[in-house]
């Protein structure tokens, strides 16, 4: 398969649907212009792509991955916000509060993570037999990664802990929940999509989990590195931001090349958690994605 010309594929399916939302002006500009800010759509992309594995069509889960897409927006919008990182770029862009104003961000990020909810439980699609409550259950597994056990919870030990050190065990629950929580979710709804035509088999519940936790680590981990030697233009925020706010990353607890090693490790881990799936479709891609992530430098 070439990753690339697939990804290109399903991240223009993504970016054609995100631009059917918000066409208004006011806070509707403000939202669309986080949503739209670009971005490798990695977490709706993981949804279709899940859904097709388990039998689907990337097509029935579009509107999950929206969704995804939305919370991920809103939330990086009020990281952003001076009371939390306080960054002037995300995506090589200014952020949100620098074009709009903190007020507008707040207000922004508070109407994306509504609408996530709104496009999730009125998405259309196959659903019949156990699949008639995919709506309802993809939206449950959207709300438990973003609150207080998921995006939000994570959030506040994060801030709370600016400037204290944090020991690995610590750093690794903070993480597993800021960014790992959203993508068990993309991964899980996408599985949840698939079932228009197949009751949902848990072993690929179960495998799309474990790879989304994997895979999240593996993540969180590359962008601590990137952090440090990565490039700004490509990495599309300032270079040694957490440096400066005194942060614990992997980076300061383990060293650049532990946390190399770390990488590749978990991202072994998240293709063979696959394996436990019995899955419909193929697979090759989500073990390709992971591999590309690895050595991601944006």
């Amino acid at each position: 398969m070439e990753l690339t010309k697939e990804m290109t594929r399903a991240r223009e399916m993504v970016e054609a649907r995100l631009r059917e939302f918000f066409p208004g002006d006011g806070l509707q500009e403000a939202m669309r212009y986080s949503l739209l800010a670009g971005g490798k759509r990695i977490r709706p992309i993981l949804t279709m792509k899940f859904c097709e594995a388990a039998g689907g069509t990337m097509e029935e889960a579009l509107d999950f991955g929206c969704a995804v897409e939305m919370l991920h927006t809103y939330s990086l919008i009020h990281d952003d916000l001076p009371c939390m990182d306080n960054d002037d770029l995300r995506r090589g862009k200014p952020t949100n509060h620098k074009v709009f104003g903190e007020c507008v961000a707040t207000l922004a990020g508070d109407a994306l993570q509504a609408a996530a909810f709104q496009t999730a439980l009125f998405a259309k699609g196959p659903w019949r037999g156990e699949g008639k409550y995919a709506p309802a259950l993809a939206a449950g597994f959207l709300a438990a990664a973003a609150g207080e056990g998921g995006m939000c919870g994570g959030q506040y030990d994060d801030t709370l802990g600016d400037g204290q050190p944090h020991t690995l065990e610590e750093l690794s629950a903070i993480n597993d929940r800021k960014t790992g929580a959203l993508l068990r979710a993309a991964c899980m709804m996408g599985v949840m999509a698939s079932s228009g035509h197949r009751a949902v088999d848990d072993t690929c519940m179960d495998a799309a989990k474990a790879y989304a936790t994997y895979l999240g680590q593996a993540f969180q981990i590359r962008d601590d590195i990137l952090d440090v030697i990565g490039d700004q233009a490509e990495f599309g925020k300032p270079i040694g931001s957490d440096a400066q706010q005194g942060k614990t990353t992997y980076v300061t607890l383990l060293g650049t090349e532990e946390c190399e090693n770390r990488v590749l490790a978990l991202t072994e881990q998240a293709k063979a958690a696959l394996d436990q799936g019995a899955w419909r479709g193929d697979t090759e891609f989500l073990r390709e994605l992971a591999d590309s992530l690895a050595h991601r430098t944006w």
